[in-house]
């Protein structure tokens, strides 16, 4: 929708905010609404945090923010954010999930940001349409909720039900709000106050890797990180990723160590060894099938590598990492 909607007061919307949260996800929500509030003459949001409780909420950066009710008081409104991370289901009982469930359909818009799609989910709200979750959660989310059609997308809208798979994706689906709500030169103006080039669509794919300049500036070398993210699960060969692109093996070595200081099997590695930390500290994944995931096939073979790398086994990484 490109024309501005003309509307009798503001765009009312309620955030429900859960513990360990990221507050870019909440930025990433927040912060549009006030500056399409600023490039306007009359505000055209309003907006309140709520949490699971009514209590202060903990991100996960420490930060604790002051909230201004419980998700139990909530009635109805125009747009409904439900901002979650780790642990979601520690934060969100099944009281919450009922609570949700049933004040849903009061929402014009219902949102699951980051980890919020696992509570819409969960609430069968979203049983047989099209969501999307972050790319590190996609698989298991997938596998948790065989009703919904998953998709890697950045953000997806499927009639009032939106999920986003994390910060920068919710920045673009609130452009996507103001620009349906509001018109294009209004989210033009909002994008402008954060001097950021919306360059993404929706159906764009959830990276591994953010590039960032690197897929305009050097094409090839994105194009060989892209194959490897892909691939990590079962690793090619350097000579059969150089032979995919279309490059020599020479060329390929010569791409990663002039302009990233190391060499494709090594970046290689280090990005399968990445994965595997991310899922030993953040999923219940086995270790074994963390290793399967990140592209080993021996345990042993897994647990040297991710030892030599991080200074730690896996598991004793993980027992660290468990509360006390």
């Amino acid at each position: 929708m490109s024309k501005k909607v003309h509307r009798q007061g503001p765009l009312d919307v309620t955030i429900v905010l859960l513990p360990e949260s990221s507050i870019m996800s909440l930025a990433s929500a927040l912060d549009p609404m006030r500056a399409a509030n600023r490039v306007v003459p009359e505000p055209v949001f309003r907006w309140k945090i709520l949490s699971p409780q009514g209590k202060p909420v903990q991100l996960t950066c420490g930060l604790e923010i002051r909230v201004d009710g419980d998700f139990a008081d909530v009635t109805s409104g125009d747009a409904l954010l439900l901002i979650a991370g780790f642990n979601q289901d520690r934060h969100a009982d099944r009281t919450f999930v009922a609570r949700l469930k049933k004040v849903a359909r009061r929402f014009g818009v219902v949102a699951g940001i980051e980890s919020g799609c696992w509570l819409l989910a969960r609430s069968g709200l979203l049983d047989g349409r099209d969501a999307t979750a972050h790319w590190e959660e996609l698989e298991d989310f997938a596998a948790a909720f065989p009703a919904l059609n998953v998709r890697a997308d950045r953000f997806v809208t499927d009639g009032p039900l939106w999920t986003s798979g994390g910060a920068s994706p919710t920045f673009d689906m609130m452009l996507h709000l103001v620009r349906e709500q509001f018109g294009s030169a209004v989210a033009l103006d909002v994008a402008s106050v954060f001097v950021y080039d919306e360059t993404h669509a929706a159906t764009d794919a959830q990276p591994l890797v953010s590039l960032g300049r690197l897929g305009e500036h050097q094409p090839e070398l994105a194009a060989a990180i892209r194959l490897m993210e892909r691939t990590i699960d079962r690793p090619l060969t350097i000579a059969a990723l150089a032979r995919r692109l279309g490059f020599s093996t020479r060329k390929l070595e010569t791409l990663f160590t002039n302009r990233l200081g190391i060499g494709p099997g090594k970046y290689y590695l280090r990005l399968r060894l990445t994965a595997a930390q991310r899922m030993v500290r953040d999923t219940p994944l086995s270790i074994q099938d963390v290793a399967l995931r990140s592209g080993f096939d021996s345990l042993s073979a897994f647990s040297r590598a991710f030892r030599h790398h991080f200074g730690a086994s896996p598991l004793k990484l993980r027992a660290e990492l468990r509360p006390k």
